[in-house]
């Protein structure tokens, strides 16, 4: 793991971010939306998307806006507006094109309609309809664990990956995460595949995606609960995750990784 990607993750995360008002504001309207309007929940986006923008300038040595982005399977659209304020030189935003709650084309979408960000349908569960090496960024906020395939859609953002270009997948769910077996001894099984670090890494082996740094986060659940001080929880959520054995029982392993130049 590169002791540079490690050290700017780290202090990202640390810092005090501000929450989006407008999208407080916006997230209300819809019940579905909830979590976006709990600060503890919006928290989450608020710092992932920043440390995209902050590791992407320090990897690739360009500002920002001269970068462009992918918001692969977009969803409410969140993480597309909070990118499109950093301000990257193109932000592309796409879901799969069908009538179910989790894709932008089957639910009400308040933040994509108020800000105006266009969504390219996909009509595909694996190809994607862009170029070879189009984009220096892909994101993937819970959506890898829900495709038909992870390992030909990882192979399918390698080749729209521009060589040195950054894949960050976020919110991917543990094997042993503590709140995923509660979830499925209730019968839901929303999240029909679990990850670990080593599974990780043999779904990346193929794609050629070289991973760069591996976390797990979230020992705390974020979207349904109101914590005073949240931004101490998340702290103390954080130092969990990162010196306790707890951290293997996180709901999330995260990572980035690279295609090679």
């Amino acid at each position: 793991m590169s002791t540079d990607f490690v050290s700017l993750r780290k202090e990202i995360f640390s810092r005090n971010w501000p929450l989006d008002d407008e999208l407080t504001a916006t997230a209300v309207t819809q019940p579905s939306h909830g979590f976006l309007h709990n600060p503890a929940g919006q928290y989450a986006f608020i710092y992932l998307t920043n440390y995209v923008k902050a590791l992407s300038e320090l990897h690739l040595a360009r500002p920002f806006r001269e970068l462009s982005l992918l918001d692969w399977g977009c969803g409410k659209g969140q993480v597309s507006k909070l990118f499109r304020d950093l301000g990257p030189g193109r932000l592309e935003s796409c879901d799969i094109q069908d009538d179910t709650s989790d894709s932008a084309f089957g639910q009400a979408t308040p933040i994509l309609d108020r800000f105006q960000l266009p969504v390219t349908p996909l009509t595909h569960p694996v190809d994607l309809p862009y170029s070879n090496e189009s984009f220096d960024i892909v994101v993937s906020f819970g959506v890898l664990e829900h495709v038909a395939n992870d390992a030909a859609s990882l192979a399918e953002i390698a080749r729209i990956l521009r060589p040195s270009g950054l894949f960050f997948c976020f919110f991917l769910p543990t094997r042993l995460s503590w709140t995923q077996a509660i979830a499925r001894a209730g019968g839901d099984s929303y999240h029909d595949r679990l990850y670990t670090r080593a599974s990780v890494e043999a779904l990346l082996r193929p794609s050629g995606l070289q991973p760069r740094d591996l976390w797990y986060r979230q020992v705390f659940p974020k979207n349904t609960i109101h914590y005073p001080a949240f931004r101490l929880f998340e702290q103390m959520d954080q130092i969990l995750t990162r010196y306790t054995p707890l951290r293997y029982f996180a709901t999330n392993i995260e990572f980035v990784a690279v295609k090679p130049a």
